[in-house]
């Protein structure tokens, strides 16, 4: 940087005389003075200040304000002295930074630049502002991970106890339903059974019988009692008027008709099945052995024939190969009730 020469100095005058508040004969008049080009020349190194001649102090701007700012670097006041060499003004080095954190002394005469103090504690918090940052920004991504991971295993723990229980109900409706259908498909096939039963006992009814009419059912079969040989009775006693009609109850043929003892006048049926009917205590007989008869034809009529106490018929099943039956259990069975 170029610095401006030292103002030339005015001619000397001297003076006999002074007074006090007078101009001196040092302070002018002074010749005006115009820089050029070959005057001004550049001056290399370190700032000096041209000694006056006569003790005058330095009119030139450009040294007073070298002054002025050297002795403000320092912290101090510069004064002026006429006829007085200028004095060199350094500013020293301060101690950096670090010194003046740390617990221990740092050496003096530290080389670490004034200007560079503020830039190193700035840049010491904003890198620790940077750090903290950053590892507050981690410590949040690892919580808000842990949250997500934490949720979605509540969420897929949710959803699996969901899917079981709606499994589970499902199995259990699928269950209630089948058990449902099947429930509802036994009790339709018992009414399909019952029905198809009745259907056929019609159609029995119109092929059987009853054996007669206007009747009391007085002894059943199996009943206990002193008036039977055997000790029980082995069939069913309608009790009816003498003379009331006696039927076929099934189409077959006479094989018996006469008197048999105890039982009176008796005529037996035998079915086509084997099955053999017995009428006894008829009063009279009205087919022979051998003929054929169809349901409800009359063939004989209710006596007291026998060993009797009344007026009743007697009537005995015998099924084939086998003993007496229940004849009311076999009439039911035929689709007639007595």
């Amino acid at each position: 940087m170029a610095s401006n020469p030292p103002a030339p100095e005015a001619p000397f005058k001297p003076s006999d005389t002074f007074a006090y508040g007078a101009p001196g004969a040092d302070e002018g008049p002074f010749e005006e003075w115009n820089p050029t080009a070959e005057s001004v020349r550049p001056v290399r190194g370190r700032h000096r200040v041209a000694k006056q001649r006569g003790g005058g102090l330095a009119r030139s701007s450009t040294v007073l304000g070298v002054g002025v700012i050297a002795a403000v670097g320092a912290g101090g006041m510069a004064s002026a002295q006429t006829g007085k060499p200028p004095v060199s003004i350094s500013v020293p080095d301060l101690p950096n930074v670090g010194s003046l954190i740390s617990d221990e002394e740092t050496p003096k005469g530290s080389t670490t630049p004034l200007s560079d103090i503020g830039m190193v504690s700035a840049d010491a918090e904003e890198g620790a502002a940077d750090a903290g940052e950053a590892l507050r920004a981690r410590i949040m991504a690892q919580v808000e991970q842990q949250q997500g991971q934490a949720q979605s295993k509540a969420q897929a723990a949710a959803l699996a106890a969901a899917e079981k229980e709606a499994a589970e109900a499902a199995a259990k409706a699928e269950k209630e339903a089948k058990e449902k259908a099947e429930a509802a498909k036994k009790k339709a096939e018992e009414e399909a059974a019952k029905k198809a039963e009745a259907e056929r006992l019609a159609e029995l009814a119109k092929q059987y019988a009853l054996p007669t009419s206007s009747y009391t059912i007085t002894s059943t079969f199996g009943q206990a009692g002193a008036y039977w040989s055997s000790g029980y009775h082995t069939g069913l006693d309608f009790a009816a008027p003498t003379g009331t009609l006696i039927k076929a109850v099934h189409t077959g043929t006479i094989t018996s008709a006469g008197w048999d003892g105890s039982y009176g006048y008796k005529t037996v049926l035998t079915l086509d099945d084997g099955t053999e009917i017995w009428y006894a205590h008829q009063s009279s007989i009205n087919v022979s052995v051998g003929q054929k008869v169809n349901t409800g034809d009359v063939i004989g009529r209710v006596g007291a024939t026998g060993n009797v106490t009344g007026a009743h018929l007697h009537l005995e099943v015998h099924t084939a190969g086998s003993g007496g039956i229940d004849p009311a259990a076999w009439l039911a069975g035929k689709g007639l009730s007595i």
